[in-house]
């Protein structure tokens, strides 16, 4: 009767081990949160990146965007 017990305990606690993910996994996504969260830190620590730059804006105030071309307006889509 004991044996019984041993056998379908140790079943259920075989499918647990086989259905978790390996140690060495969880512990390397752990260090991968880690290491981006410490750089996302330091990003928002150091600023932005050139002066005045506080992210995009969509105000027509000639800072690019769908309708901005560039230096390509004499440009019509032709060959030679």
């Amino acid at each position: 009767m004991d044996e019984s017990r041993q056998s379908s305990s140790g079943g259920v606690g075989a499918v647990l081990r086989k259905a978790a993910p390996p140690p060495a996994l969880c512990g390397f996504l752990l260090l991968l949160a880690l290491i981006f969260t410490v750089s996302y830190a330091v990003g928002v620590g150091a600023g932005p990146v050139a002066p005045g730059m506080h992210g995009t804006s969509t105000s027509g105030d000639g800072s690019g965007g769908p309708d901005d071309t560039g230096d390509m307006d004499d440009m019509h889509g032709g060959h030679g």
